[in-house]
């Protein structure tokens, strides 16, 4: 293969699943006004219903003029060779190859952010606030983009230094090392992620004493779940959305309850969620899907480690002096049909992992109440309750209301 004949063949990948995801959103959309099954005839009254509809549409068309404008923008900074050009600028700057790679990637990274805020901010401002959902203020808004930025030259800088020095002093057995650093990154950020990350963005306090409370705590004690902290967090501060959440694992595990789930959901309902992140713990959930995400993560890292040296993918880009930056652009557009198939697989894995969650929640706790506050939590989001099968299949982590609440009365 030529560097030529290569360069298309990352275009038309590019254009490809560009092709694919519009496609899917298009089918999706079509499904926005299908009839409402029985069992979800009581989620919305009417006027909600329609306002699920038009916010629907609207997500579905922004998303569709973004994504385009994303793939013309990549399409040129291809054909103009721009990895050439931040090359030339990183090398400008340095000669050591760690610093070239990180200047390389800085520029390419922080770019891409910065170039992403005005549809961010349409989004936010815009369709968020239009539907109700926004309670982001500028200032908050634009103090998490700095914050993410200094988190992605902090932790991604660290990281990816540290796999090009594994790549420098071992070649291509590289991968072995840059496997282990990851895997105990990832297990860190699962046992750690609420107390290191979360306070940068929220504010985090224990759920106050009370009758919430100590329904909780009888729950637990109750299906033997030793639970050191329950945590309320201010999601309010920047949407009216609802959610709750488990992490940590052993003695650093804690339930998280967003502010907008205690003000939306009664204290029978809320038991119901809180069960099911329970039984996500009980049924081994978080270590199956961490040891799934270490092997795909091996797998990955080995593959790259056999394409990486090969100088053909820098040429392709238009970058006469093979380098490792360069190479891991082009190998990750390479693997990125391999990768929908994982991730592919790895949403069957989730949605299978719900049901169980679920069941959990049933047995030992109730059903019904399970039911009711996903319904809840449905119409609070305008969620899609007639997506289309296809996108389900492909991209959905969660079965749909639907399936849940079949699966739960059946």
């Amino acid at each position: 293969m030529t560097p030529n004949s290569l360069f298309y063949l990352l275009i038309t990948i590019i254009i490809i699943v560009f092709i694919i995801d519009s496609l899917l959103d298009i089918l999706n959309a079509r499904h926005y006004n299908n009839v409402i099954p029985e069992e979800l005839a009581d989620v919305y009254p009417d006027d909600k219903y329609q306002e699920s509809i038009a916010y629907k549409k609207v997500n579905h068309q922004f998303k569709l003029v973004t994504s385009f404008i994303s793939l013309c923008v990549m399409l040129v900074f291809f054909f103009l060779k721009g990895f050439a050009w931040v090359d030339a600028i990183a090398r400008n700057i340095s000669d050591n190859l760690i610093v070239i790679s990180l200047v390389f990637f800085g520029i390419i990274m922080i770019g891409s952010d910065i170039i992403s805020i005005p549809t961010s901010y349409y989004k936010t401002f815009v369709i968020e606030e239009k539907f109700g959902f926004n309670k982001t203020t500028i200032k908050t808004f634009f103090i998490d983009k700095i914050k993410s930025i200094l988190m992605m030259i902090v932790v991604g800088g660290g990281l990816l230094a540290l796999i090009i020095w594994f790549y420098q002093i071992t070649g291509s057995y590289f991968w072995i090392y840059a496997w282990a650093l990851i895997s105990i990154f990832t297990l860190a950020m699962n046992m750690f992620y609420a107390k290191l990350i979360v306070p940068l963005f929220n504010k985090q306090t224990p759920l106050e004493h009370g009758e919430l409370r100590d329904t909780i705590e009888a729950y637990s004690q109750n299906v033997g779940f030793q639970l050191k902290d329950i945590f309320v967090i201010d999601g309010s501060k920047r949407s009216t959305k609802a959610n709750a959440y488990f992490s940590g694992l052993g003695s650093e595990k804690r339930i998280t309850l967003y502010d907008t789930l205690i003000k939306d959901l009664s204290k029978e309902e809320i038991v119901a969620v809180l069960a099911h992140e329970v039984g996500h713990y009980k049924k081994k959930h978080i270590i199956i899907n961490l040891l799934l995400s270490v092997l795909i993560t091996g797998i990955t890292l080995w593959f790259l480690s056999l394409f990486i040296a090969n100088p053909l993918l820098s040429e392709a880009l238009g970058v006469a002096k093979p380098s490792f930056h360069i190479g891991l652009v082009a190998f990750g557009i390479l693997y990125s049909p391999i990768s929908e198939i994982t991730g592919l697989i790895m949403n069957l894995v989730s949605r299978a992992f719900e049901y169980q969650a679920d069941m959990y929640a049933k047995e030992s706790y109730s059903g019904e109440a399970l039911i009711n506050s996903l319904k809840k939590l449905s119409k609070n989001n305008l969620s899609n309750l007639t997506p289309h099968p296809a996108m389900v299949f492909i991209h959905y982590s969660h079965p749909t209301l639907l399936q849940r609440i079949r699966n739960l009365r059946k």
